[in-house]
């Protein structure tokens, strides 16, 4: 396989290797193009953070004492590994941080899985992760843990605002040229993201319609929406909220890195290879995360298939010599 150390290949439009981007910043850097997060990002953040434990306390008490059905298994495991590989190797790896070149089809399959985690529209979501890696853990970082307060009272709190609070303080603010530009210009990234509310309703609608169609049953499709869907999308939104909150906190740190990021196998192996953190952070434009072969990483083994069946090409890697020049001793 053709694979070219980091930095080998032309950067895209913006740096997101750890420094600020390329071009003119606005305020030093932060490049805020809104005073706030705007209502409607709140409103269906609100929506994408309550609804799902909804579904959870409806499957503990409606669905307590009936049993847990192969399908009802079967269906979560395929859509949390289908649409979680849509946030880590489309909307991360590939869509973010560029880190190998896709066939448009595979980029069209990874653009609306990853909408199905309902965790926000590709480029909502891609311009806000630049600007964590160009203002990692300092003032600017829209979700950094340590920027709330010292002693226990500021860890907590910045755990919290590093989990689940920036979805509705800071998301979604870095919509304008700064950070996505090659994003804006993509035609075919724009209608995906046009109808975001689309994929919204497959997410949901899709395991119900399949549990239907397999058992003739409205309640058995009714059962399927509620794991397979709603619990699907809880379980993989938390799982992806601790690399926020988790992976910059708790860990540890392999490579010297200009933040707090920190390796974390519980959320590597939940994400596919994304709790490898400090790995990611000090190498971002790597399509490997899981540099050593104890590190299990889903997303490049995958990224790897589709690059020996001709759907990938050109994988970013660290060299070795990269590699021994950021290792902690």
């Amino acid at each position: 396989m053709t694979r070219l150390a980091e930095g080998a290949v032309a950067p895209t439009p913006l740096d997101v290797g750890g420094g600020p981007p390329a071009g003119p910043v606005l305020d030093h850097g932060i490049a805020t193009v809104r005073p706030h997060t705007t209502r409607v990002s709140q409103v269906v953040t609100l929506v994408a953070v309550v609804v799902p434990p909804v579904g959870i306390l409806s499957a503990a008490g409606v669905l307590w004492g009936v049993a847990f059905r192969p399908l009802d298994l079967v269906l979560f495991a395929i859509f949390y590994v289908a649409t979680g590989l849509g946030i880590t190797v489309g909307y991360h790896r590939y869509f973010t941080h560029r880190s190998f070149e896709a066939v448009q089809p595979v980029r069209i399959a990874f653009a609306v899985l990853g909408a199905m985690t309902l965790q926000g529209p590709l480029t909502q979501w891609v311009t806000d992760h630049r600007k964590h890696h160009a203002r990692s853990d300092v003032e600017g970082d829209p979700h950094s843990p340590h920027l709330s307060g010292t002693g226990f009272l500021g860890t907590v709190k910045g755990l919290a605002h590093a989990h689940v609070g920036w979805l509705f303080t800071t998301k979604g603010m870095e919509r304008g040229d700064i950070y996505g530009r090659d994003l804006y210009e993509d035609k075919m990234i724009q209608l995906i993201d046009r109808c975001y509310l689309v994929w919204v309703a497959l997410s949901v609608g899709l395991p119900f319609l399949i549990g239907y169609a397999w058992t003739g049953s409205v309640g058995r499709g009714l059962e399927a929406m509620v794991w397979a869907g709603l619990i699907r999308i809880f379980a993989f939104e938390h799982a992806t909220f601790a690399v926020n909150s988790v992976c910059h906190t708790f860990g540890r740190r392999r490579y010297e890195a200009k933040d707090a990021s920190a390796n974390n196998w519980v959320v590597a192996v939940l994400t596919f290879g994304e709790g490898w953190h400090n790995n990611h952070h000090a190498f971002p434009r790597s399509a490997r995360h899981g540099l050593r072969r104890a590190e299990i990483d889903l997303s490049w083994l995958v990224i790897r298939a589709l690059e020996r069946v001709g759907l990938a090409s050109a994988p970013r890697l660290p060299t070795p010599v990269q590699i021994a020049r950021v290792a902690r001793t």
